[in-house]
């Protein structure tokens, strides 16, 4: 049997019905746009990273990663990534940078 997909609109409670449910599914739809918002704008920010990178423009790729970095911090402190993710996340990308001035 297919289940249908419920499409949920912002603001919408179909299951909550005691005061402190339906304010939790609130709190956690505020967080959830949030950290979607906070995710998809660290990843346009390495892409912009990674590009530069493939495009041998070293000057360019320091500029993105001093922008980039700065995010990938405020995506921890907001609990959006784990630090230990934070922290492979701007090795991997410093690494990446730095081995331009190798070439």
């Amino acid at each position: 049997m297919l289940k249908k997909s419920i499409k949920k609109k912002k603001g919408e409670n179909p299951l909550a019905s005691h005061p402190s449910a339906i304010k939790r599914n609130k709190q956690n739809e505020k967080r959830s746009f949030r950290n979607l918002h906070i995710k998809s704008t660290v990843k346009s920010s390495v892409k912009k990273v990674r590009e530069a990178i493939e495009g041998k423009d070293m000057e360019g790729a320091q500029r993105a990663l001093a922008k980039t970095i700065p995010l990938i911090q405020k995506a921890r402190t907001k609990g959006v990534f784990h630090r230990n993710t934070r922290s492979r996340k701007i090795s991997r990308l410093t690494r990446e940078v730095n081995a331009l001035k190798g070439q």
